[in-house]
């Protein structure tokens, strides 16, 4: 380590929190080739020598030596002091959660990401960024029998305080149905991101909504992008059972210059269309009628 001039384990410990935040929440294996190897030696500014350096592990017991890139070392044994301070979960543990093999950010790891990068606390609620936690709740909820009698209205809910259970609970929901709809937006299919990769443009919609005690699980959930998400909630449209979009008669008597986005016509076009819906992959986790015919008698204005 001395010999070659390399990062500190701790600075290679932030310096994989920070990347962990910039990237979702998760990263895979060190192993050669992978850009998340050559991202983090250029933050260091570590030259052709070092990132070639070798370490050697003699086996006695077996007769042989072990060689293998001392950068690439340094990577594993920071990630794996991380995971000592529960600041990340394993490939196995991850694996057994999500099928994938990935070192991924716990809620104490978050935490720690956003002090490293001098981001709120507050704005965590907001990011997209993976936590092992919030993992589980996703899992539960893709995982979730899809009800007949599905009762969208949940009596228990409570929305006046904010707990950190009702927080992981918020993000799991968010994170379970933008993951859905493959991050793009339901009825218009735009899919983008921040610049920084940090921010998906689209939303999660609850069809009940919070102030109407509607449920945070994926049948009650829509992903729509900000217009879309707006003009859903207030009721310029709706979803029919078989997931056509169905305009507010209401669209006729605006004004010609409302509704427009130079000259497209954004919302005459939802009356025109009446097309169907961009759906998940998966039929169980379609949003449920009840919820649909719940919005249509509450919230959609028809005319």
């Amino acid at each position: 380590m001395v010999q070659f001039a390399m990062p500190s384990r701790n600075e290679v410990e932030q310096a994989l929190l920070r990347v962990l935040l910039n990237r979702g929440g998760v990263i895979t294996e060190f192993g050669s080739g992978q850009e998340i190897v050559d991202e983090i030696a250029r933050e260091f500014g570590l030259n052709d020598q070092q990132r070639a350096a070798f370490l050697e592990t003699t086996y006695r017991k077996e007769n042989r030596v072990k060689k293998s890139l001392l950068w690439h070392r340094l990577l594993f044994r920071a990630a794996d002091s991380l995971a000592k301070q529960n600041l990340v979960s394993r490939p196995t543990q991850t694996l057994r959660l999500t099928n994938r093999k990935e070192w991924m950010l716990t809620e104490k790891g978050f935490d720690a990401a956003l002090k490293l990068c001098d981001i709120p606390l507050s704005k965590k609620e907001f990011l997209p960024t993976k936590s092992y936690e919030v993992q589980k709740i996703v899992k539960k909820l893709f995982e979730s029998p899809r009800p007949k009698n599905y009762a969208p209205i949940d009596p228990n809910k409570k929305i006046t305080k904010t707990t950190t259970e009702s927080a992981l609970r918020n993000r799991g929901f968010r994170q379970a149905v933008v993951e859905a709809y493959e991050c793009k937006c339901a009825v218009c299919g735009l899919k983008i991101q921040s610049p920084d990769s940090q921010l998906w443009e689209v939303e999660a919609a609850h069809i009940v909504p919070n102030r109407a005690l509607g449920r945070d699980d994926i049948f009650n959930g829509i992903a729509l992008c900000h217009l879309h998400h707006w003009a859903f909630d207030v009721g310029w449209f709706t979803l029919s059972d078989d997931y056509k979009i169905q305009a507010s008669s209401r669209l006729d008597s605006l004004p010609p210059d409302f509704g427009r986005i130079g000259v497209h016509e954004v919302f005459r076009a939802l009356a025109d269309s009446r097309s169907k819906i961009f759906l998940p992959n998966r039929r169980e986790i379609y949003p449920h009628n009840n919820a649909l015919q719940w919005h249509r008698q509450n919230i959609f204005h028809r005319g």
